[in-house]
């Protein structure tokens, strides 16, 4: 036995020597050697998925920048986070599921499902943006009425205007302002109807859902595209659900390639009593105890036979897990290809973009720095369209918001003029640019005519011209994303400056880059 061992040792060892000579490091990053076929790896999948052409030694940059990203995650701890080791399983496990389930199978299922998609009223997708105002629960009904007569109101203009612009209101107004996809089964049932039942560039009337008031317009659709177009991705929303009777099969065919060996009495005694002290099960010898199958049944609450048949699928599926590496060596760096992603992704989440996000102080600096960036090529006007009732109002109106700061400038005009009932001022507040509106268009930018409003005849304008944006508020989403930008190139020169990097210049060269 001795001999044979001593062998085995000397056939493991010569077999890494010769790997090593055929896979030499190609560079050593903060210490850790990066074999040739990792970057090479990495290399072609940088390829594949962005379709940019690089030589091995441009890319060598990229590769060498995300190294030290995933670095500074387990420096800080990411690795060891039980949200990070729950999902690496996940993946792991899903990994499993598509080594072992049939192609052919998988592919009728994912026709199958693509055909109900296909029949679905509310298949495809649809792009939409809203004007949307959040309705607390405990909200007072004086309150929800009033919401409702500013959104009938906001309404009211898009229909009297139809070249509004629908993005400007949802600026403004929505406490959402994104502009987003959907699918069905997304969103509440109320939100989907009026999302598909509109064509492409329809509004909707101002409607209710749980969630408060919307108006709703389609920006974009998509029908349920072609079969090969979507296929991936059904596959892989297959491979995330639970186990089925297919994979059954799996489960048998595991327990022969694993010597998987019953204990009849212990396992009739869980179905009797619902547990037991005794081992239930041995794989490859390894036991299998009652303890284990009750930590199991307490996460997974079901009849006992279910528990049982569970934690007998998930332990064998479990231990061929732990094999896949040996039987498939390919799915190493694919396995490690997707944790190091994980955390680089958070690492910069947490270093670059929450700050981004939430550094006022930051974003308000860098604006006042980079000032300049943000001028618009032409002056607009920043300021309120008055329209009022009649010319006294006017006036008092115009004298009003000399004594009040901007950003209360409409709130005041409400509260003032619009408190009886009936409004005798109606506004409109922004950023102005030449053809924005014909209002300002004319009295600022002396372009243009208007007929003033029925019953609101006298129409002024209140405010000055700016060359460009004097808050960071006011371009909030473009100075977010230049900040993100900054930090991200400062926090990339600091890793790199920081960090030990060796190429090996020679085996870079001998990267295969066909």
């Amino acid at each position: 036995m001795m001999k044979r061992n001593l062998l085995l040792g000397w056939i493991s060892l010569f077999g890494v020597l010769a790997f090593a000579q055929e896979d030499p490091v190609v560079m050593r990053i903060n210490g850790k050697d990066i074999p040739r076929s990792e970057f090479e790896y990495s290399y072609r999948r940088h390829a594949d998925g962005n379709g940019m052409k690089l030589s091995p030694k441009e890319y060598a940059e990229f590769f060498i920048q995300s190294k030290l990203k995933v670095e500074a995650a387990r420096a800080a701890g990411l690795d060891t986070t039980s949200a990070f080791r729950k999902q690496q399983e996940a993946y792991r496990t899903n990994l499993l599921r598509s080594y072992l389930l049939d192609d052919q199978e998988m592919d009728g299922n994912a026709r199958i499902l693509y055909q109900k998609m296909k029949e679905n009223v509310r298949g495809g997708q649809v792009q939409i943006q809203q004007i949307y105002k959040y309705l607390p629960q405990t909200i007072t009904s004086r309150h929800l009425q009033e919401e409702q007569a500013r959104m009938d109101s906001i309404y009211q203009v898009i229909q009297n205007q139809p070249g509004v612009d629908f993005a400007r209101l949802v600026d403004r107004f929505s406490d959402d302002k994104r502009c987003r996809w959907i699918e069905s089964l997304q969103t509440t049932s109320e939100f989907e109807e009026a999302a598909f039942s509109l064509a492409k560039g329809e509004i909707s009337k101002p409607f209710f859902t749980p969630e408060g008031i919307h108006i709703l317009k389609v920006i974009d659709r998509k029908e349920v595209p072609a079969y090969e177009v979507v296929s991936d991705s059904l596959l892989n929303r297959l491979r995330r659900q639970p186990l089925d009777k297919g994979t059954e099969a799996i489960v048998e065919q595991l327990k022969k390639e694993y010597q998987y060996i019953p204990n009849m009495e212990s396992l009739e005694e869980v179905l009797q009593k619902g547990g037991t002290e005794r081992t239930l099960f041995t794989i490859d010898g390894q036991a299998y105890t009652g303890e284990m199958f009750k930590r199991f049944a307490a996460s997974h609450p079901q009849a006992v036979k279910r528990q049982l048949n569970g934690f007998i699928a998930k332990s064998l599926l479990d231990y061929e897990s732990q094999h896949m590496e040996r039987k498939h060596p390919e799915l190493r760096y694919t396995l490690q290809e997707y944790a190091e992603k994980c955390l680089a992704e958070e690492i910069v989440h947490q270093k670059v973009d929450l700050p981004a996000v939430n550094d006022r102080v930051g974003l308000a600096t860098y604006f006042k720095f980079h000032s300049s960036d943000y001028r618009w090529e032409h002056p607009r006007y920043k300021g309120v369209v008055l329209h009022c009732a009649d010319k006294k109002t006017a006036k008092q109106a115009k004298k009003l918001l000399k004594k009040v700061p901007e950003n209360e400038w409409e709130d005041m005009l409400r509260k003032t003029f619009n408190t009886s009932g009936a409004e005798i001022i109606k506004i409109e507040q922004g950023v102005f640019a030449d053809g924005d509106n014909k209002y300002i268009d004319k009295l600022v930018f002396k372009k243009g005519a208007f007929d003033p409003v029925v019953s609101y005849p006298f129409t002024i304008a209140v405010g000055k011209k700016q060359k460009g944006p004097e808050d960071y508020r006011e371009v909030i989403d473009q100075v977010r994303k230049d900040y993100r930008n900054y930090l991200n190139a400062y926090w990339e020169r600091e890793l790199r400056e920081s960090g030990k990097v060796e190429i090996n210049q020679e085996v870079l060269k001998t990267v295969n880059n066909n």
